[in-house]
């Protein structure tokens, strides 16, 4: 689908305008500016906003490219067949009261659909506002825009059209110029994915900001976010809404550490897409991303005035991930000479006050810190002048500075091919006398204060990394396993190469204490059967050595499991190691997801976990297990033997790969625990849970 008529008509119909409407007038009004002829379309006909209206589109004198249709619902899907009559091509529907409103108001929209795939008709809504196109000076937009939009490299799509004056102003507040913003609506033939791959492919868009309630068509967006990544354009996105997954996945200890948000978490670490948690994180990110581009790698220095700025820097930097490296000794060396005898030459470095005696300090140290090979990219403390001084000589000399700093971060970012970023001490609003300042003399972008500035940097960096890193190979194809709701577990994750304890099913008291010699004490006795939660019921019983003792557990641990008890198991007792839980969930947006985290009977306590989608590769796996908070327990502390990661990186990869072959019946299934003690991982519990058949695909 091309979007391209929708977003540059040459001419437009707007469709109901009426006088009475304040819809109408907002719209006509924003398109004030429009080169081309904007139609008034009212069945009545006469005179609206101070133009002549035709009575249909059929009566336009002149070709329409565009339809903007704020009709009442039924009049809608006529309205719409008229425009394909005509030859229009494009449709942006504010009306409301489809899909929005319940089953009949989603026929209706459904039909809407249909009558666009029938005649090539491109439909943006409905219950939409439409969109504004900044670049281009075309604004078919139904709410009020204060003043003109400035114009700039950031893409907006939102599924909030009453965001859209805030998220206008907070950009202009911090000098973030837009392309393209679109206000979704419901999304009936063109979604969020299209409009993410029109901007992909527009040169005036650097940088995509969405505003997402849900994503309605996810494989659509999945191509069209691994695009964005591959062109080196970075997605930001706010989604909101929080909700509990289904109720079937919910049984098994799996599902308590996967949530629909933390899902979609894993789908954008996999995409590439840099999520973020307020408006104000959205635009900061959006902005800094545009100024910079990739960054080249994640070393940050700092350069600041202030000692009290320094500390809340370190520790913001520590919040997101941000590095700060030690300068290296030459680095030192110069700053030592450069700085005050009582200057404390670190990163971050504070220069002092003695920049009061010395304007030109703060920009010398700027120089020196950019230089350190060990220093990827550099934070520049400082602010744009907010007011205009008063005096003409004043002024001059404030303009020259603000040259002067220009100056040397762009001279000094070509000498070291590394960026310099500009970070206020605070949020502020950049006054219009700032804005003409960076017009006037190219000052670089600054970032809106360090408690977003270092969030916009650390998701930044997050970013950069991400494009740097060489695509995943593609992932082998898996075989396909049947699903077999009678099948054990253990079996079958054991033909899949997943080490599991020996393990011997019984039937009877009799039968667990033979199995218990064959095994070797102490053993282990668990209830068997289709049952979750097994230790929660008094179904599991450790560290049985005699006889007697295991044909009590077995009565107990079967009494336990009432009706859902088909007998017992029997395994060895595994003594010490780390107990890992690893499963899998059937996400309704994403699909398949992977949850490694800290297992056992602390599964839920702990909510030590890290999700990906699948497939996942190895390498991926032994990430999820150094992101875990429990992984020192891994490596080795207090005593512990070090785990083979590698090892037990191979067998969630097995476990992982033998969840895809089980195809579309699956609904979940985890190991718990995986218990993993040096260079031993064996599974000693596992359970699925099976879609029921009528729901299969």
């Amino acid at each position: 689908m091309s979007l391209r008529e929708l977003f540059t008509p040459k001419s437009i119909a707007l469709i109901g305008a009426t006088d009475r409407s304040r819809w109408s007038q907002f719209t006509h009004q924003n398109l004030r500016d429009f080169d081309g002829p904007v139609y008034r379309i009212n069945p009545h006909g006469g005179t609206v906003h101070g133009g002549p209206a035709y009575r249909s589109v059929a009566e336009v004198p002149g070709p329409v490219d565009l339809a903007y249709v704020m009709v009442p619902t039924k009049a809608v899907l006529p309205v719409l067949r008229e425009c394909a009559a005509a030859g229009v091509r494009a449709a942006a529907v504010l009306t409301a009261g489809f899909a929005e409103v319940g089953e009949e108001g989603r026929r209706l929209q459904d039909e809407v659909v249909a009558l666009a795939r029938e005649h090539d008709l491109t439909v943006l809504g409905p219950n939409g506002n439409g969109y504004i196109n900044a670049a281009a000076g075309i604004v078919p937009y139904g709410l009020p825009i204060p003043g003109p939009v400035p114009r700039g490299p950031v893409g907006f799509v939102l599924q909030s059209g009453a965001l859209v004056s805030g998220v206008l102003g907070a950009a202009a507040a911090r000098n973030v110029g837009t392309s393209l913003l679109v206000s979704m609506g419901n999304e009936a033939a063109v979604t969020v994915a299209d409009v993410v791959d029109h901007m992909v492919d527009d040169p005036g868009t650097r940088v995509i900001a969405l505003f997402l309630e849900s994503v309605r068509d996810p494989e659509a967006f999945r191509r069209a976010a691994e695009r964005a990544l591959a062109a080196g354009k970075p997605i930001v996105a706010l989604k909101v809404g929080r909700s509990k997954i289904g109720a079937r996945s919910a049984a098994a200890h799996t599902g308590a550490l996967v949530g629909d948000d933390r899902v979609t978490d894993a789908a954008f670490h996999r995409l590439g897409v840099v999520r973020v948690r307020s408006l104000e994180d959205l635009i900061a990110t959006a902005g800094l991303l545009a100024a910079t581009g990739p960054l080249p790698g994640g070393r940050v220095g700092v350069v600041t005035p202030s000692g009290g700025a320094c500390e809340i820097i370190a520790d913001r930097a520590e919040d997101e991930g941000v590095q700060l490296p030690e300068f290296a000794e030459r680095t030192l060396a110069e700053l030592r000479e450069l700085c005050p005898p009582f200057a404390t030459v670190q990163n971050p470095l504070d220069v002092t006050g003695y920049v009061l005696l010395d304007p030109t300090l703060l920009v010398r140290a700027l120089q020196v810190v950019a230089a350190d090979p060990g220093v990827d990219v550099t934070v520049l403390l400082a602010d744009l002048p907010r007011r205009r001084p008063a005096d003409e000589a004043a002024e001059a000399l404030v303009r020259g500075r603000v040259s002067a700093l220009a100056d040397v971060v762009r001279s000094t970012t070509e000498a070291t091919g590394r960026p310099i970023v500009v970070m206020s001490t605070t949020m502020s609003e950049i006054s219009e006398y700032g804005r003409e300042l960076v017009e006037q003399t190219g000052h670089p972008h600054v970032l809106g204060g360090i408690e977003h500035g270092l969030t916009a940097l650390g998701n930044a960096l997050t970013w950069s990394a991400h494009h740097r890193r060489a695509p995943a190979p593609a992932a082998a194809p898996v075989e396909a396993v049947p699903a077999d709701p009678d099948r054990d577990p253990l079996e079958l994750l054991a033909d899949a190469g997943v080490p599991v304890v020996p393990t011997l099913r019984v039937a009877g008291a009799e039968e667990a204490v033979a199995a218990a010699e064959s095994a070797g004490y102490p053993v282990v006795v668990k209830v068997d059967g289709d049952i979750p939660h097994k230790t929660d019921i008094g179904g599991v019983r450790l560290g049985l050595r005699t006889a007697a003792e295991v044909r009590e557990a077995y009565a107990a641990v079967v009494a336990a499991g009432g009706e859902a008890a088909t007998g017992a198991v029997v395994q060895p007792q595994r003594e010490d190691g780390v107990e890992l839980i690893a499963g899998v969930v059937r996400d309704p947006t994403w699909g398949l997801v992977l949850a490694v985290g800290l297992g056992g009977i602390w599964t839920e306590v702990m909510r030590d976990s890290v999700l990906r989608l699948l497939p996942v590769h190895r390498a991926e796996i032994k990430e999820m297990i150094g992101g875990l908070r429990g992984a020192p327990l891994l490596r080795g502390a207090r005593g512990r033997r070090p785990a083979d990661l590698d090892r037990l990186a191979e067998a969630i990869e097995a476990f992982a790969a033998r969840a895809e072959a089980l195809g579309e019946r699956l609904e979940s299934i985890e190991i718990n625990p995986v218990l993993v003690d040096g260079p031993r991982v064996e599974a000693l519990d596992a359970l699925v849970t099976w879609r029921p058949a009528s729901e299969e695909d």
